[in-house]
């Protein structure tokens, strides 16, 4: 179980933040806090993907890269690559050069545009997956729950790929559709308040 820890500013934090020199920024102002932009969503669910047997530190050392790589995640553009826009980015060194996670992204692109055709946006359908409060495990002590477990399962019913329950979770929670910070961190109270505030999307078809 994760636990807060204090860091070099006498802040107490989740532990994990403490990490890598990279994470502190990342947990301080992005993980946990809710979002509904469509290419911010895309965008973190491809990385998630990426990491799939890696660390998120490696993959967010080269998000910028991957960023640079894939077009800022825009998946009307990613939807139209090609076989030459795979083997150029299976040879840049900036990002992880996985054929089948290459594929999957261009794959998901394809498949993101038709749940926007489908669903209005993508937040209007993953914001269904929000757990109920009431229902939350202790921050930090799983990594699958009823809700990422029914998303990747409807996400692979739509063509979806590389994406299972677990990945599923760690976008629920980077994404802000729980609020994981752990007991007396400092920025639980801060998710709070924006998730209070946060307008649910929904679709208007």
């Amino acid at each position: 179980m994760s636990t807060a820890t204090k860091g070099s500013d006498g802040q107490l934090r989740c532990k994990w933040c403490h990490a890598a020199p990279e994470f502190l920024d990342y947990h301080d102002t992005e993980w946990g806090f809710p979002v509904d932009d469509d290419y911010r969503l895309f965008e973190k669910l491809c990385l998630e993907s990426f990491q799939s047997g890696l660390s998120w530190r490696t993959i967010l050392a080269k998000r910028e890269n991957f960023r640079s790589a894939f077009h800022n995640f825009d998946f009307n553009k990613i939807a139209r690559f090609t076989n030459h826009d795979v083997n150029r980015l299976l040879n840049d060194e900036g990002i992880v050069r996985h054929r089948g996670k290459i594929e999957a992204a261009i794959n998901n692109a394809k498949c993101a545009k038709e749940l926007i055709k489908q669903e209005d946006s993508l937040a209007a359908f993953f914001w269904r997956y929000e757990p109920d409060t009431h229902n939350l495990a202790k921050p930090q002590t799983v990594s699958t729950s009823a809700e990422s477990v029914a998303l990747a399962k409807d996400l692979k019913k739509m063509g979806w790929k590389f994406i299972g329950p677990t990945t599923a979770y760690a976008f629920i929670q980077a994404m802000g559709l729980i609020n994981d910070h752990v007991e007396g961190c400092v920025i639980r109270n801060k998710v709070d308040s924006a998730r209070s505030t946060f307008k649910r999307p929904t679709s208007r078809k």
